[in-house]
């Protein structure tokens, strides 16, 4: 198959069905090549297509809240104090610079995501 940019919602089934043969492909062989540079234009497509909307802090914290099955109290140990923890899930205190590395080391969440 030759590897050209997807236009279109056929090309991209296609594309997904190739995909499926080359999976196990080697690296650095041909069809190791192929994989690399189909796994580049299908991600391309699927960012544009299927846009993810970026999640703001807050938003992220509670979603791994959520994920976790954790309450606030869970957050004292990132955040600080039970109330800072109410006052930064409300908005009414913003993320510290030591708040975002602990989250993000004890958390897992991008510093990305957090520093939004």
């Amino acid at each position: 198959m030759e590897i050209r940019p997807i236009k279109n919602e056929e090309e991209y089934q296609t594309s997904l069905r190739y995909l499926k043969d080359v999976w196990h492909a080697e690296p650095n062989t041909k069809e190791g090549d192929q994989l690399e540079l189909l796994l580049l234009v299908i991600e391309k497509y699927e960012a544009e297509q299927f846009p993810i909307p970026k999640l703001n802090p807050i938003e992220a914290i509670k979603y791994k809240m959520e994920e976790n099955n954790l309450s606030q109290k869970d957050l004292v140990k990132y955040l600080g104090t039970k109330s800072r923890v109410s006052e930064v899930l409300n908005g009414k205190k913003p993320l510290t610079l030591r708040m975002i590395k602990n989250l993000h080391k004890g958390f897992g969440i991008s510093a990305e995501t957090l520093l939004a």
